[in-house]
């Protein structure tokens, strides 16, 4: 653990990551200073939750002179790394960090990562569910004295550093953009799947999976990885770790590897000594096979965390999802409605599509992150029936639709109806005159929501208010 005594430490970016990670670092005897863009007008609320600390603000700008003397320097997620002032301090020879890394460096227990393209946070969630139900066991056989699940999500884990123990279990979520700086790895990370994502930040495929990577890249041959075992790429990372490896998947995995998969409706555990039944499909309560993946991993990271089999079932049944991500809202016009603003990627918004059988009316839009869209818009062409588009992104994903050729897919091209509005509110009117028995009504944009929004949370809950007023 890092002595941070009269260090001084540049935070860039004033949002949750930010304020956490100047807070943990003043408590230890950092002198710090924030910066971020904004002005004191628009971080009055920031600077009223560091108000008993000696922090120093600069707003409005990042200056070079902030370089003056600095020991470190601590970009927030949000911060791209091709910042003027990151590419000086690099120049000049000062270390970077982020909150995450600084965590890691100092936790005091195992910690459990996970990243992916799609799927963290839903898993994160489930393998967080699966250990905690490991404390209500009968003989109190629980490994683990504590629980801590954040990062990515929630609340940052750097915030509750302090009151962790070497007996405790964290189960945090990592993103790309957190994982670009990191030169340590969790004793436990998993990579979901690595699609195209993001590409707006990290500018092209391979500078993403090169961050995703890095979770893996610093394991010791203590240490495990989970990995997708039928993502070309997260499967291929098995080449990027010293660790011992778990693979998940819908398909089993050749013989002689620890895996978790599916055999007929059985979800079965293969390790180097036995193989077990630990729950039915039918128990599973989320929609899609994404989410069954997901379930498929937060066991395989349950059994490298050591956890009794007992909770993989107790954690997954019962468990519905979480808000934002193919959330049912309700029943309206005959239709069922489904909220799915997590999806700010294309595959994501196709994960959701190819969930239900029935027909579909899909919202999409928002801004594109300069994505490939074709794929999208051949399953669109096949599975959806009416096509409601909104937002920045809604004349790209019309030219991918007029670029997709007829052959094979019959006389009959869907979408049957494509209209186009400015705003998501427009498009759930549109949708609410067009619904019949029996279709499903779903917002999946694969755009993210910043053309309109502060962020998808805010996207998913307007959809929702909307739908709940339709008279």
């Amino acid at each position: 653990m890092r002595d941070w005594s009269g260090q001084r430490v540049v935070v860039i970016g004033a949002a949750r990551q930010g304020l956490a990670l100047t807070r943990y670092l003043e408590s230890h005897g950092a002198r710090v200073t924030l910066t971020d863009r904004r002005s004191y007008e628009d971080l009055r609320a920031a600077r009223q939750a560091l108000s008993d600390l000696s922090v120093e603000w600069v707003l409005g700008d990042h200056p070079a002179s902030l370089l003056q003397d600095a020991d470190l320097l601590c970009p927030s997620g949000g911060v791209p790394l091709n910042l003027p002032l990151l590419t000086e301090a690099k120049r000049r020879g000062i270390p970077l960090s982020n909150d995450s890394q600084i965590f890691l460096e100092a936790a005091p227990c195992r910690v459990v990562g996970i990243t992916g393209s799609a799927g963290k946070t839903t898993t994160t969630s489930l393998a967080g569910r699966i250990a905690e139900k490991s404390f209500s066991l009968p003989d109190k056989s629980s490994p683990y004295s504590g629980l801590w699940v954040g990062g990515n999500i929630g609340n940052p884990l750097i915030s509750d550093l302090d009151r962790m123990h070497p007996g405790d279990l964290v189960v945090m979520e990592l993103s790309s953009f957190q994982l670009e700086l990191m030169t340590c790895s969790p004793q436990v990370a998993a990579v979901l799947n690595v699609t195209p994502n993001h590409l707006d930040r990290h500018g092209t495929m391979a500078a993403y999976i090169a961050a995703k990577a890095r979770i893996l890249a610093f394991q010791t041959p203590e240490d495990v990885a989970v990995l997708g075992f039928g993502d070309p790429v997260a499967r291929s990372f098995q080449e990027n770790t010293r660790a011992k490896i778990i693979f998940f998947g819908l398909e089993e995995p050749a013989s002689g590897h620890m895996a978790v998969y599916l055999r007929g409706d059985e979800i079965v555990l293969r390790d180097d000594r036995r193989e077990e039944a630990l729950l039915s499909r039918r128990e599973v309560n989320l929609p899609g096979e994404h989410n069954l993946l997901n379930v498929l991993a937060a066991c395989a990271l349950a059994y490298a965390a050591n956890l009794p089999v007992e909770t993989m079932r107790a954690g997954v049944t019962g468990f519905s999802g979480l808000p934002h991500r193919l959330e049912f809202i309700r029943s309206w016009g005959g239709a069922d409605w489904y909220n799915d603003s997590i999806a700010t990627a294309p595959e994501r918004a196709m994960a959701a599509i190819n969930s239900f059988e029935r027909p579909i009316v899909l919202l999409a839009g928002g801004r594109d992150k300069d994505l490939p869209w074709e794929e999208f818009a051949r399953l669109v062409i096949k599975q959806v029936d009416h096509l409601i588009l909104f937002g920045e992104a809604a004349e790209k994903i019309v030219r991918s639709l007029d670029g997709i050729s007829l052959n094979g897919y019959g006389d009959e091209r869907r979408p049957y109806t494509i209209d186009r509005f400015d705003r998501l509110h427009q498009a759930v009117i549109a949708a609410s005159k067009i619904v019949e028995k029996d279709d499903i009504v779903l917002l999946s944009p694969g755009g993210t929501s910043f053309d309109e929004f502060r962020d998808f949370e805010e996207r998913g809950e307007s959809f929702k208010k909307w739908v709940q007023e339709l008279p």
